[in-house]
């Protein structure tokens, strides 16, 4: 998922970002035969997440630099563990450290807010997933680091999947209009969702065979009256006001799939520092 050539263009232009043309502190302490060696630790228990993306910053910046990785990304790591040991140009190293730690905290932030998620319903058949309300420009990180962290991902961008949401069904008048209109010219390899408010337009989308019927902000009660409705006939998403006091309660209704931004958004970057050893 996250192949080289995809990302490094995403790692240049960071690292243009940060250093610009000079960097006036690095640049004015060190010769260019200077070594030197940095361990990546971590100050935090969590699910690593982004460690190849993090070497490949030092790899794009100097090629001659020495990199060893002691754990894989999805991996759990506790608080004092020693993730990775970078060596080589002192030049190199102080320049790319702040880009290459921008990518793995936050990364691995996002895996591990995934996994409590993730390990808050594991007793039932639904999976935690995430939304499009992503970054910009930095959707390919945060997907991958919801994987990392075990949960399941929605559509990756508007091309994956039909989903009629509120101002879609307002626009044709109702959930039958939108999908009738839709079905004319949709590909055979699409899924059709749609997003209900009410147990009257869970009715509506049923009657229409639609694949994936998602409860959006529905009370506990609302939740599990559309699944006795749905009976299995469509895949069963809920939607809004998740959280981890909440997710339990939601997953026990026996719906399939509990989506939230939650796991991307509030995630905080996971404490990681490049340290002498």
């Amino acid at each position: 998922m996250l192949n080289n050539f995809i990302i490094d263009e995403h790692i240049k232009s960071a690292l243009k970002e940060d250093i610009n043309f000079w960097d006036i502190t690095t640049d004015y302490i060190t010769d260019k035969d200077d070594k030197m060696s940095l361990y990546l630790k971590t100050r935090q228990d969590g699910i690593l997440a982004g460690i190849d993306v993090f070497k490949r910053v030092f790899e794009i910046l100097d090629n001659t630099l020495e990199i060893e990785l002691y754990f894989n990304d999805g991996d759990e790591i506790s608080k004092g563990d020693v993730l990775a040991k970078i060596e080589g140009c002192a030049n190199s190293i102080l320049k790319g450290e702040r880009t290459a730690l921008n990518y793995v905290q936050r990364m691995s932030g996002i895996a591990t807010e995934t996994n409590k998620y993730k390990k808050a319903i594991e007793s039932y058949k639904a999976v935690i997933s995430d939304t499009r309300k992503t970054t910009p420009n930095f959707r390919l990180f945060e997907k991958y680091s919801v994987l990392m962290g075990k949960g399941s991902l929605h559509r990756f961008n508007l091309t994956d999947c039909v989903m009629l949401k509120d101002n879609h069904i307002a626009f044709l008048g109702s959930i039958t209009n939108a999908v009738a209109k839709v079905r004319e010219k949709l590909s055979h390899t699409h899924k059709i969702e749609v997003e209900c408010d009410t147990l009257s337009q869970v009715k509506e989308a049923l009657d229409c065979k639609v694949d994936i019927i998602m409860l959006d902000n529905m009370s506990l009660d609302e939740i599990k009256k559309a699944c006795e409705m749905i009976e299995g006939r469509a895949i069963v998403e809920v939607s809004g006001n998740v959280n981890l006091n909440s997710i339990e309660d939601i997953a026990k209704c026996g719906v399939d799939i509990i989506s939230s931004s939650a796991i991307v958004a509030k995630a905080y970057p996971l404490d990681l520092g490049l340290d002498k050893k």
